[in-house]
């Protein structure tokens, strides 16, 4: 059995979805980059129940598959989805003093992802998911 192609590009996808996510959101580093992505996937997990959390998870790339999952407390209470300037804060938050997510940081991370990922899958995972979920990635 041949190593399936998204393990085998699994450090290049990722690159270029940091990349994206960068030239996106006029960020300057790759570790500015990685605190925003890291901060909506986290902000967006924490509105998913586990069953749909891991359904979106599927359609990943393999990397940011694991930064989606990483760190995760299961047992943690779903939080509803809030508007999108809350969220956003939230997003701001983590690493608060190394954080520099813009205001759009999570139309930004959507049209990367988007640019990155099986966007059929995407929309049909999105689809199953609720509307305050579909408009979190809808840019």
């Amino acid at each position: 059995m041949t190593l399936p192609s998204d393990y085998q590009n699994a450090a290049a996808d990722f690159d270029r979805l940091l990349e994206i996510a960068r030239d996106t959101a006029g960020l300057s580093t790759r570790n500015q980059t990685y605190t925003m992505v890291q901060g909506v996937f986290l902000v967006f997990r924490q509105r998913l129940e586990l069953a749909d959390a891991i359904r979106f998870a599927q359609v990943l790339p393999a990397v940011a598959r694991a930064l989606f999952i990483a760190d995760w407390d299961v047992e943690a209470p779903v939080r509803p989805f809030a508007d999108r300037e809350t969220m956003t804060r939230e997003v701001q938050a983590l690493r608060r003093h190394h954080n520099f997510a813009p205001d759009t940081s999570i139309a930004d991370v959507a049209r990367a992802l988007r640019a990155c990922c099986d966007e059929a899958a995407l929309d049909r995972v999105l689809a199953t998911l609720s509307p305050q979920a579909r408009a979190f990635w809808a840019g």
